[in-house]
């Protein structure tokens, strides 16, 4: 017997995403090579490990294994919990843990957030949303399951990933539909808990970061990535006469400051260029999420990543800039590093999974004797 791969899958297959994506990859891979060409090859290694990985989370039929999602869900909260008793610390935060035998660290605050989709998509999935929104109960079940990662991470202390969690978590919640009693009962909360927060709740370091932001005098770093961003003008410079980044004033040039370096070396139209394909490719997904608001899975996961590429990119960007406190959050599917690209990758090939199977329970194969 022989089968044949269902060609509908091929059809149904978002290119749109990757068109999108590869010009990101190229334009950080091209900046990174001419800042540090050793960086540059280990880039190379990381993209390959990321089209391996998309290759294998695509087959994965999450479909038809969709009631593994709270197990997938659960144990990414166990590694979370390991992490506050065994975990590894490293420049004052405690957020790896050590696999032994091969010596090598995973952060479970970053593999978390597949799992952390894909539940609230199987939660939405299974409680659909009435017409005038999710009532307080339901907003409460669901908070559950958002603020429990959320006060696991920032207790190690990472609190801009897990802001940028919780943040995701309920505003695909809000996006899907929540009673407009709660959204006004929140802020009203917020605007009242915000000065006990900030007292009581945050570490000293954090309170620092915040008063390194609203003071006149910005920090190091942000001085230097001022310099950089200023000196590129309008059109850039040439990669020679880019001193900010080639002589190191510029800190984490190919990292969390990439976007500086980036200005430096293709000035203002360069930095909008750069946002604009961001955009374009964070309307697409939000484009997914309306044109599927039946298949929740689609829609959640759409939407979830959307909000996490805008959280993630707005947050960098206004750091780098001096107009928002500065956090440990990388340029996504930009700045140097492997577990950051590879698990947006693995995001995205979840998403292109849902979509490319939505037309069956799980994977499908013509059979021909």
């Amino acid at each position: 017997m022989v089968y044949f791969f269902d060609k509908r899958i091929i059809s149904h297959f978002n290119f749109e995403l990757i068109v999108l994506i590869l010009p990101l990859a190229f334009l950080s891979h091209f900046l990174i090579y001419e800042t540090n060409e050793i960086l540059a090859q280990k880039q190379l290694i990381y993209f390959s490990i990321s089209l391996l990985a998309f290759i294998f989370v695509f087959i994965i039929p999450f479909r038809s294994l969709k009631q593994f999602i709270p197990f997938v869900y659960w144990f990414g909260i166990f590694l979370l919990i390991l992490v506050e008793f065994f975990g590894v610390t490293k420049l004052g935060a405690t957020r790896w843990l050590e696999i032994p035998v091969i010596n090598m660290t995973i952060q479970p605050s970053e593999l978390f957030k597949p799992a952390f989709l894909l539940m609230i998509g199987f939660l939405i999935s299974n409680k659909p949303p009435p017409k005038e929104g999710y009532n307080l109960k339901d907003f409460s079940y669901f908070s559950f399951y958002i603020l429990l990662p959320f006060v696991l991470i920032a207790k190690e202390p990472d609190l801009g990933t897990a802001l940028v969690l919780l943040l995701v978590g309920y505003g695909i919640l809000f996006l899907i539909g929540v009673h407009w009693k709660i959204i006004a009962g929140i802020v009203l909360i917020l605007a009242v808990s915000s000065p006990l927060i900030y007292t009581y709740m945050i570490k000293d370091y954090q309170k620092k970061r915040i008063h390194d932001f609203i003071s006149e005098e910005p920090s190091y770093h942000v001085k230097q990535s001022l310099i950089a961003i200023g000196s590129g003008g309008i059109l850039g410079k040439e990669k020679e006469n880019a001193t900010q980044t080639n002589l190191k004033f510029l800190p984490i040039a190919t990292s969390d400051f990439i976007f500086a370096s980036f200005v430096e070396r293709y000035g203002f139209i360069g930095s909008v260029g750069l946002i604009f394909l961001y955009l374009l490719l964070i309307i697409h997904l939000l484009l997914l999420h309306n044109h599927f608001q039946k298949d929740y899975m689609i829609s959640v996961f759409a939407s979830g990543l959307g909000l996490l590429l805008f959280l993630n990119m707005s947050v960098n960007i206004l750091m780098v800039i001096g107009f928002a406190p500065v956090v440990g959050l990388p340029l996504p599917l930009f700045s140097y590093g492997g577990s950051s690209f590879i698990n947006f990758i693995i995001l995205f090939a979840i998403l292109e999974n849902l979509i490319a199977f939505r037309f069956m329970d799980g994977y499908s194969f013509n059979r021909k004797l």
